[in-house]
């Protein structure tokens, strides 16, 4: 069982629902991602995603785009990526962490050295925001052999034998944008979301997790009440901007931040 399906188990089975944070590894550095990544953890988070930093984040919205832009100005690369996560597992062997990126940077690296060295380094997921399934076929055999699992997006506008076609590649969970756009967008719609959901079960058992406009914590508990997972990117990332110059600051903010809406998800 990988660490992404044992995670929800054990959630599933105490009735509650994950809570994943997004971070862009590099921003503000490298090191305090590793210390971000550990405070997210104690401050109640399931599983992370860890944004690879890209030149061209088509899929994301300024504060996202900026988070990479300065994560790529640090001198932020792939090898630190994974060097990072590898890191983090020293000290943490069981949160799950999920590499979300484009695909250029995979295919520079080739799709098998990719997989050897993120499973090497204790990764257990990639979304890959620009990977269509249909072209999908040798990237998701080669991450299965490697024991990776392969998040793919759904939005309100897949249907369909679109839709069919990412719940039987998917693995791990499903993650569904919340709004047309890009992260950060506004005007959450919960029926709308809960609609589609039910759609998307029609096809799939693996978790839903919902991400995009989820900025607060009365948002996330409104989310939780009709999905698997809640993804928190945009809100969380423009706080560590806000608190870069002060790294202990930084650890309250964001852990204030985490734990209020992990509270709110118990609830």
């Amino acid at each position: 069982m990988s660490r992404i399906e044992a995670r929800f188990s054990e959630l599933s089975a105490n009735n509650k629902k994950a809570l994943i944070p997004f971070i862009t590894a590099g921003d503000p550095s490298i090191e305090q991602t590793l210390m971000l990544m550990h405070e997210l953890v104690k401050a109640g988070a399931d599983c992370i995603e860890l944004g690879v930093p890209f030149s061209d984040p088509m899929a994301d919205g300024p504060v996202i785009q900026r988070a990479s832009e300065r994560a790529l100005a640090g001198g932020t690369t792939t090898d630190d990526v994974f060097d990072l996560v590898k890191q983090f597992r020293q000290d943490d062997d069981t949160t799950p962490v999920i590499l979300m990126g484009y695909l250029n940077p995979i295919e520079v690296m080739g799709y098998q050295l990719f997989a050897d060295r993120a499973e090497q380094a204790g990764v257990d997921g990639v979304l890959v925001v620009d990977l269509p399934p249909e072209e999908s076929h040798e990237f998701n055999q080669v991450f299965s052999q490697n024991h990776i699992d392969q998040i793919f997006l759904v939005s309100p506008t897949t249907h369909g034998e679109r839709l069919i076609r990412i719940c039987e590649v998917a693995s791990g969970f499903l993650y569904y944008v919340s709004l047309k756009g890009v992260t950060g967008s506004n005007q959450l719609d919960i029926d709308a979301v809960s609609g589609k959901l039910e759609e998307i079960r029609q096809h799939t058992n693996i978790p839903l997790g919902v991400g995009f406009g989820i900025k607060d914590a009365k948002t996330a508990a409104e989310v939780a009440a009709i999905c698997d997972a809640v993804i928190i990117g945009s809100a969380l990332v423009e706080r560590i901007a806000e608190y870069s110059d002060n790294s202990e600051q930084l650890k309250i903010e964001v852990s204030a931040f985490i734990h209020a809406i992990r509270n709110a998800l118990d609830k």
